[in-house]
């Protein structure tokens, strides 16, 4: 039956909240979280006014990554349950208005999926094609993974390498080969009639790899050179990409969300487009700042607001210009973005609620990652020890193999560690904060966390700005108005209008340390929304003080007749 085009843009209306299961919340307090401390509470999920829910891996895995080294795709890790209780989290979900997403991780499995322990096993086993398998005594080529180190790991009795272009433990899988390519698509279509929404889909621009496997110039201490220009978003890859949608995503009227880095903008169309192979994709050039490189944190960057702003704004009209993109400031691969946007100083509930306007009121469907809407900032670590992500821990040592001090490497750790969006969630402030009432596996940002979710004024202001999108008086612009950053605005201010059949919308957010003035030009506006308890004005200007955020929305003076 087909499903008329304004209901196929259903995702567009969407406010997604990102769930990091093993931290969400603990059930059967052995420390980590699950589904049933999910199912817990999806009424807290109702009221914050969240509609959609993307849960990060729970499939069967040995949790090298945390979920995202998988061994059983159609699985459900212990760890969080069984597949009992996924199915009563979909239908309790589904009665109270939320969907469902899950991640769908098909780029590499885990070394332990039964696929890659039958390559293993037989050099003659048709799995081994599901691989990437290259002969010889020393490794193919002077390709660095992603979490540090060579692609190749050597088979022990064989003089044989497998390619990873993550974690050793997590071999990437060969989409040259039909028929593995056609077993992913029968487990996609088999989670989809399940009756989950969609997924997001991870690290999937990296399904095509140069066949010539050619070494590169080293842009290392180490002698080797990261392996992103040879291994993502490679010529050939739309082929995957437009059979992987034909076969699965376009038979469902799903929603998918892709984790795309390193598309170009001027491939936005073939990706987002009305006929791109995904509903919207995630933009890193604005989210990754901080760091020359997302996967080498010692590369820090003095970015400025203006910088930051130009970044922004360009990403936001590519966007616009051919399709619908995903917005976000928080994810599990990224830090604290009250730590990350906003000097020490400034660090305050008041600075939470602008970031969180800033881009929350962007064109696309805002995503908010868990314990986001409580104004979390990142966790403070003394030791590596104390790190359970692998890329931190890489980036520790790394940076020391670079020249800078275990101090200078802690800081950096500290700063971009992906455990700071992964501690555990403060829902009250007992011990372990209400999360479990025993150890949790990573360390909380604090023990008896003062910031939770009781008492929030952050998590108030959150609830705010999803009734505005969602239902206030200018839902519908704020949805589905086209946006124009404004030029006649300070360097430090972060300015841009919604715009729907003559209704005019303003968001200004003061990036900065220093008070901002802007001008009005003496136009009738109306206050929607304010990160802080007063505006000062002077004549037809505002003052914003640091980090202040406004929506406002401009009153046109017509008569009741007016057209």
């Amino acid at each position: 039956m087909s499903v008329e085009n304004k209901d196929k843009k259903w995702w567009e209306k969407e406010v997604i909240y990102q769930i990091y299961p093993k931290s969400f919340k603990d059930s059967n307090n052995d420390g980590i979280g699950d589904i049933q401390g999910i199912q817990e509470k999806l009424p807290y999920l109702k009221e914050l006014g969240i509609t959609t829910i993307w849960i990060c891996p729970i499939f069967t895995s040995p949790m090298v990554d945390n979920g995202y080294d998988i061994s059983d795709f159609e699985g459900i890790n212990p760890e969080f349950g069984t597949m009992a209780d996924f199915d009563h989290l979909l239908k309790k979900a589904n009665q109270v208005g939320i969907k469902v997403i899950l991640d769908l991780v098909i780029n590499h499995t885990s070394d332990e999926h039964p696929w890659f322990q039958a390559a293993l096993k037989d050099k003659e086993s048709p799995y081994r094609a599901y691989y990437i398998f290259k002969e010889g005594k020393t490794e193919p080529n002077n390709w660095r993974s992603i979490f540090g180190g060579s692609v190749w790991e050597k088979l022990p009795n064989e003089d044989m390498y497998y390619f990873h272009a993550f974690d050793k433990k997590q071999p990437d899988l060969n989409w040259e080969n039909k028929a593995l390519r056609q077993e992913l698509y029968g487990m996609i279509n088999r989670w989809l009639e399940k009756g989950i929404a969609g997924f997001r889909i991870d690290s999937i621009t990296f399904i095509k790899k140069d066949q010539d496997f050619a070494s590169l110039p080293a842009d290392g201490v180490d002698g080797l050179a990261s392996c992103k220009s040879k291994t993502r978003n490679r010529p050939g890859i739309e082929i995957f990409l437009n059979e992987l949608k034909k076969e699965t995503f376009e038979k469902y009227n799903c929603v998918t969300v892709g984790e795309a880095p390193g598309v170009p903008y001027e491939e936005y169309g073939d990706f987002i487009g009305d006929d791109g192979y995904f509903s919207m994709i995630f933009d890193f050039n604005y989210s990754d700042i901080d760091v020359e490189s997302g996967s080498d944190w010692f590369k820090r960057t003095n970015w400025t607001t203006k910088e930051f702003k130009e970044k922004l704004k360009r990403s936001q009209e590519v966007l616009q210009k051919n399709g619908w993109g995903a917005n976000f400031i928080e994810n599990h691969d990224q830090p604290r973005a009250v730590s990350k946007f906003i000097k020490p100083d400034y660090q305050t509930d008041e600075a939470a609620k602008a970031i969180g306007m800033l881009y929350f009121f962007l064109r696309g469907t805002p995503f908010i990652y868990q314990a986001q809407e409580l104004g979390m900032q990142n966790a403070e670590r003394k030791t590596i020890d104390q790190f359970n992500d692998i890329s931190s821990i890489d980036n520790y040592y790394r940076s020391i193999q670079e020249g800078f001090t275990p101090e200078e490497a802690m800081t950096f750790v500290n700063q971009r560690s992906r455990d700071n969006t992964r501690t555990p969630f403060p829902w009250d402030d007992s011990q372990y904060g209400g999360f479990s009432k025993t150890t949790p596996w990573l360390e909380m940002t604090e023990e008896n966390p003062s910031r939770n979710a009781q008492q929030n004024q952050v998590l108030n202001h959150y609830k705010q700005m999803i009734e505005l999108r969602q239902f206030g008086v200018v839902s519908e612009v704020l949805t589905n108005g086209t946006i124009t950053f404004l030029e006649n605005v300070p360097d430090n201010v972060i300015a841009y209008k919604r715009t729907l059949n003559e209704v005019e919308v303003y968001c200004y957010t003061n990036l900065s340390e220093t008070q901002e003035m802007i001008s009005l030009e003496g136009e009738n506006i109306q206050i929607l929304l304010n990160s802080h308890d007063d505006l000062p004005s002077e004549a037809n200007e505002l003052a914003l003080h640091p980090y202040q955020s406004i929506l406002v929305k401009k009153i046109n003076e017509v008569s009741d007749n007016g057209n």
